[in-house]
């Protein structure tokens, strides 16, 4: 190990001397208390630090003993219900060693390497390997089977030893290449750099969500990225907790990076709590928790949302699909910039490094489907929540997150204060996926795409209108477009407006969605006949089934669809009514 001396302290950067022999992103122990950081720039053996530990007390003169190896994730069976903070440390453990407060120096392992569990071979000695290969599995819970993969740095080819199913450590070696190389149900990987995989595949079915304004307006693919940015108040952690209790992925990690403690309290006491639809156990059984709140460590927020990535990779080459919420990368952000200015770096937009968008492209771009190594498709699925100050989405991380995400789920104010959740605004917001996805949903319903834009055209014509009505009133426009404004509520509070404490509608599956979409805009085209044929607005509005309609996403379960074909048959029995009125319409 090379050793090195503190030459000067400032907040969370520290400089060294004398370690020529270390490299750039090096794991350091950094004074007497050994705090945890890394070498993220090198000068002639004058290495700046970055402590992702509190550093009170630390002094010029004390001793930085490199390590010699990057930063990396101990990988393996356990993961699954964890709670970690950015550089792996399990909160639960240290909690209940010391207390409630995390101390400097402080050290827990990341896996339990007493816990034995039962490993299933897959292969027997002799077997020729290859890196990704799976050795075998491991039941890690109950919704989680874990394969036990060759590292992907592996130069062996030959199984040369192997010790076959049993109960086993993640320290256990169960086997031994022709080189010598010993493999264990556990590797370990460093966290900025991108686990490998054969190809890269295009994106094609949808993340179904349940919520019904993303998963039919603005949807997200599997291996897609997204940004959720807003301003205070409007709903971006709600919206992503509302994803990661119900999207289809196998896997969710939910990287808790700068936000307030309370936000993530609720997570932490909220999703042992979820029942999971799919598997009917707890929502925790499929989720890894990374916390690095606003009062930790600032570093340790910048390496956080790597560390989840890292995690989301792992999984992947099992053949997972796997889903990140990363809430917020507006804090990681600054905490780039914070390290930016004690490093006395050159600042750019409003203090932010230049290299921010480098650096939001290196973890985005990290998502994606595809065929791993041993040749089973998974998916790495980003959501980056996006705090813009004052909700002002011309500030440069909203700006550059745009650049590298397809979907953009833009939080409106107006309907956040109008109680309208989720707050995701029709106008702003758009979906680059949605031509990508369009075969899964036409499978579905045919005539998905078509609806779609359909209700969208609807909803903006609506908006025009509004600004018209704002200025002279409803009673100023014909019929036809006041029918426009009554279907558009329609469509916001029977379709778009979703509760989360509603047991029915805190779901709604995509075969509902489509359904109850396509019954609206049916009853727009057949009263936009009728009001052509002269039809009063007044005897529309009128119309039972109109608030029927409306009332479906709260009153009809998703196994119970057959429900909505009453209500369309008395949709059509009121329409002939008064199609026989009004003769003139054309049928």
């Amino acid at each position: 190990m090379t050793h090195g001396q503190i030459e000067r302290v400032s907040g969370p950067i520290v400089f060294a001397k004398g370690l020529e022999g270390s490299g750039l992103y090096d794991v350091v122990n950094v004074g007497e208390k050994k705090l945890m950081g890394e070498i993220i720039r090198q000068n002639q053996g004058k290495a700046t630090i970055q402590v992702y530990e509190d550093v009170t007390g630390l002094k010029v003169g004390e001793d930085v003993e490199c390590t010699d190896r990057p930063l990396s994730l101990h990988l393996g069976p356990g993961l699954v219900g964890a709670i970690y903070d950015g550089i792996q440390r399990p909160l639960k453990t240290m909690y209940e060693d010391k207390g409630s407060f995390l101390l400097a120096g402080q050290r827990a392992k990341a896996l339990d390497d007493q816990k034995k569990w039962e490993f299933k071979a897959a292969l027997k000695a002799g077997d020729p390997i290859k890196p990704g290969m799976v050795l075998g599995t491991v039941q890690e819970t109950s919704s989680i089977l874990h394969s036990i993969m060759v590292p992907p740095q592996t130069r062996g080819r030959v199984l040369q030893e192997f010790k076959g199913s049993g109960s086993y450590t993640i320290e256990d070696v169960v086997g031994v290449t022709e080189l010598g190389e010993e493999l264990k149900l556990s590797q370990y990987w460093p966290v900025r750099k991108p686990r490998p995989y054969a190809e890269k595949l295009a994106v094609s079915e949808p993340l179904i969500t349940g919520l019904r304004v993303i998963d039919v307006f603005f949807p997200l693919s599997k291996g897609g990225t997204a940004a959720i940015p807003g301003g205070f108040g409007t709903g971006k952690t709600m919206t992503q907790h509302s994803v990661a209790k119900w999207c289809d992925a196998g896997l969710i990690i939910y990287i808790g990076c700068g936000e307030r403690g309370n936000e993530m309290t609720e997570v932490l006491t909220e999703f042992p709590e979820i029942i999971d639809p799919r598997t009917g156990r707890s929502l925790m059984e499929r989720t890894i928790l990374i916390a690095n709140t606003s009062n930790m460590p600032v570093a340790a927020r910048e390496v956080s949302l790597y560390s989840g990535i890292t995690l989301a990779e792992y999984y992947r080459d099992m053949g997972m699909a796997v889903a990140i919420m990363a809430d917020s990368t507006s804090r990681w952000a600054e905490a780039l910039r914070e390290l930016s200015g004690r490093m006395e770096e050159m600042p750019a937009e409003e203090g932010f490094p230049a290299y921010l968008p480098t650096r939001l492209a290196e973890f985005y771009e990290r998502a994606g489907r595809v065929i791993s190594l041993d040749g089973k498709e998974g998916s790495v699925s980003v959501i980056g929540a996006v705090s813009p100050p004052g909700g002002d989405f011309s500030e440069p991380v909203t700006q550059h997150t745009k650049r590298f995400i397809r979907c953009f789920w833009a939080l409106d104010r107006d309907l956040a204060n109008a109680r309208h959740y989720p707050a995701i605004g029709w106008i702003d917001s758009y979906s680059e996926y949605a031509d990508e996805v369009k075969d899964w949903w036409e499978r579905q319903n045919p005539e998905w795409l078509t609806i779609r834009q359909k209700a969208l055209d609807l909803l903006k014509t609506e908006q025009r209108l509004q600004q018209i009505v704002r200025l002279i009133g409803p009673d100023a426009l014909p019929d036809s477009e006041r029918l426009v404004l009554i279907v558009s509520e329609m469509i916001k509070n029977g379709f778009l407006q979703q509760n989360s404490y509603d047991k029915v509608d805190s779901y709604c599956a995509a075969e509902k969605q489509i359904v109850i979409l396509s019954l609206i805009m049916n009853f727009y085209e057949r009263t936009l006949a009728l009001v052509k044929a002269g039809a009063p607005l007044g005897q529309i509005s009128a119309l039972k089934c109109r608030e029927e309609i409306v009332r479906i996403k709260s009153e009809v379960e998703n196994d119970r669809l057959d429900k909505i074909k009453d209500i369309e048959s008395r949709m059509e029995t009121e329409m002939a009514d008064l199609e026989r009125t009004y003769r003139k319409v054309e049928l």
